[in-house]
């Protein structure tokens, strides 16, 4: 039946997530991707060339490509140097300048690992829009926002099917909002968002949450490998604490360590121009790690 179109509001794909999520049906939105999700935000809430938004870098750079393409000015609050909120400045910038309308955090923050401490207290105070992006919300031991919609009429929770299930080239993202938000997206979006085939991809995954687990468990196992066989390569100095499914780990000579390791067609994140020193390393399968380690070794 694939010469139908699909269904534009994805019904049965929404009632199997709030089935799994917890969240009634009317208050989900589901995009092409959490980068559609990130546009129509941006087209809702700002006007180009007037409004701007707060990021707080280093995070992921889909904010600000997508600023730029709805002309939406950009402040950058940085993070602190333990990779945290600076609220207060967060919230003296929003609440003196008028053109602030959108605020995009990142929690577990992409490109450092962490979860970000104290967002409920910035969403509370915050004048306009918070976006809370929870990509890696499934490698977490944290809580999710996707229930504190009810308290934060301002909050827009965003999570994925690319990360944790396994789904990244079915361009499946999700928010959580309350109702009025959500309408203002369907209303914005275009009608057929997700294909069937993107939607069955969804469904298919979410009806099997054995395997899903299961993946997770070993990502995690992993993880905890790579953390240890990691800190005993000569070229690493530093890995930062990772509440995600990948780590930021500080090397010698970044740059000449991303470009050998591309030589070898293993391909990780370079973020020295983000974090100095810096390349980042998502978890692969066993055998890709296998692959990975011994060309780092190598290196020294």
């Amino acid at each position: 039946e694939y010469n139908r179109y699909p269904d534009p509001h994805q019904k049965a794909l929404k009632q199997a997530l709030s089935e799994v999520k917890g969240v009634p049906a009317g208050q989900l939105f589901i995009g092409n991707g959490s980068d559609e999700i990130i546009d129509l935000v941006y087209r809702i809430f700002c006007e180009p060339g007037k409004d701007s938004v707060i990021i707080c870098p280093p995070t992921y750079g889909m904010y600000e490509v997508a600023a730029n393409i709805n002309d939406v000015a950009i402040r950058r609050i940085p993070l602190t140097a333990s990779f945290q909120l600076n609220a207060d400045a967060i919230l003296q910038t929003a609440q003196t300048d008028p053109s602030v309308k959108l605020l995009f955090l990142c929690s577990p923050n992409n490109p450092t690992g962490n979860g970000l401490n104290g967002v409920e207290e910035v969403i509370r105070a915050f004048p306009g829009i918070v976006v809370v992006d929870e990509a890696y919300i499934d490698f977490y031991p944290g809580r999710s926002l996707k229930n504190r919609t009810a308290a934060h009429p301002n909050l827009i929770v965003m999570q994925t099917f690319s990360k944790a299930w396994a789904l990244a080239s079915a361009r499946v993202g999700i928010a959580f909002a309350q109702e009025r938000l959500i309408a203002l997206m369907d209303k914005t979006k275009p009608p057929y968002n997700v294909s069937r085939l993107n939607q069955e991809a969804a469904l298919a995954a979410l009806s099997h949450p054995e395997a899903f687990e299961e993946r997770l468990s070993v990502i995690l196992e992993q993880k905890e490998r790579l953390l240890h066989e990691l800190s005993r390569i000569g070229i690493v100095k530093k890995i930062y604490p990772s509440d995600a499914n990948f780590l930021l780990v500080e090397v010698d000579d970044a740059n000449r360590v991303y470009d050998r390791l591309v030589e070898k067609k293993v391909i990780v994140r370079n973020r020295h121009s983000q974090v100095p020193g810096c390349i980042r390393i998502t978890v692969g399968s066993p055998e890709e790690n296998d692959k990975l380690l011994k060309e780092l070794e190598m290196m020294c």
